[in-house]
């Protein structure tokens, strides 16, 4: 038996280059996408895991990337990005408000297929997804990967309810066959955005998901909190059910829902909410992955989302996270 367990992670690494987050400052450049999810991970996994990226970096950036994976205490021995030949994603954010900007994209890496990812899921044990970009899965590569992958899987839905207009901007998105994309999961995460896109209210799209085999989705609303849907009897990784609702509709219990407050939230306009989404979902993955009840976990992943807000950027973020570093 291995000594650590395998996580495998997918999202894409984007150099952001940010505009009035904080108005009286010059724009600055640093590391965003995958980058908080992997600090989260970082921060918050047990110590008999092991963080294995998934993930193809443009060849403009591949060094910085490397560099980036380098301060990670998890990630594994063998741990490394996939260097390809094509500009690496980059972001320009604009702020509007502490909650509000625009996105425009330039570059772009290509998605995987499945033949090559195939090979690369052979011994990982779980897989955390993050669609940063929204194309790093098609609907046919997460399907295969439901039908020969046995590990739980978590998935952000994040930009796959996102396009890219004429112009490089980030536009909303419809997307079909949202039932289908949902029974390729076990764990779901969107924003109050994202739900919009997906379903009328929460509670239609929390009978979606059950009706998927979806077992927890969680929609993280910013300072407000976040609003979690669980199966009947669902207290632990090892109660995942995977299998669609029968014919009834019958779930064998009451789907378990709540508000959970953001922890010590900031004065309205403070912080920097950049990543909270991502730091949220990966630090409860990584407290159920270690064994936490639900709830636990969601309470770490609160209380890590509100201190990324007090942190600049995903470079030292999970130190910080971790409670090593202090900002004066």
């Amino acid at each position: 038996m291995r000594a650590r367990r395998r996580l495998g992670v997918i999202g894409t690494f984007v150099w952001d280059e940010i505009h009035g987050r904080d108005p009286s400052q010059a724009p600055v450049e640093e590391w965003g996408g995958i980058t908080y999810a992997l600090a989260g991970l970082d921060a918050a996994l047990s110590s008999d895991w092991e963080i294995v990226p998934l993930i193809k970096v443009g060849s403009d950036l591949v060094q910085r990337a490397r560099e980036y994976l380098a301060t990670l205490r998890h990630l594994a021995p063998d741990g490394a990005v996939i260097e390809v030949p094509y500009p690496n994603n980059r972001v320009t954010l604009r702020y509007q408000s502490s909650e509000r900007r625009t996105e425009q994209l330039t570059g772009g890496i290509p998605g995987w297929q499945w033949l090559g990812l195939k090979p690369l899921l052979a011994d990982i044990d779980a897989l955390y997804i993050n669609l940063i970009s929204g194309w790093e899965l098609s609907l046919e590569t997460v399907q295969l990967i439901r039908q020969q992958f046995s590990g739980v899987v978590y998935c952000d839905m994040h930009s796959l309810l996102l396009a890219v207009d004429p112009e490089g901007y980030r536009v909303p998105h419809i997307v079909p066959n949202v039932a289908s994309w949902m029974q390729c999961f076990d764990l779901l995460q969107v924003n109050e955005d994202e739900l919009a896109l997906l379903a009328p209210d929460a509670m239609a799209l929390a009978a979606t998901a059950m009706a998927a085999g979806v077992s927890v989705i969680n929609v993280t609303m910013g300072p407000r909190g976040a609003v979690y849907f669980a199966a009947p009897k669902f207290e632990h990784l090892s109660d995942i059910r995977r299998t669609k609702l029968p014919a009834s509709g019958a779930l064998g219990g009451a789907i378990r829902t709540a508000l959970v407050p953001a922890a010590h939230p900031l004065e309205s306009g403070t912080g920097d909410p950049t990543g909270c989404g991502d730091v949220w979902g990966a630090t409860y993955f990584a407290r159920l992955l270690a064994g936490d009840k639900l709830g636990d976990a969601i309470d770490a992943a609160m209380q890590a989302a509100s201190r990324n807000l007090t942190h600049r950027g995903a470079t030292s973020l999970a130190s910080y996270l971790r409670g090593e570093l202090s900002l004066t």
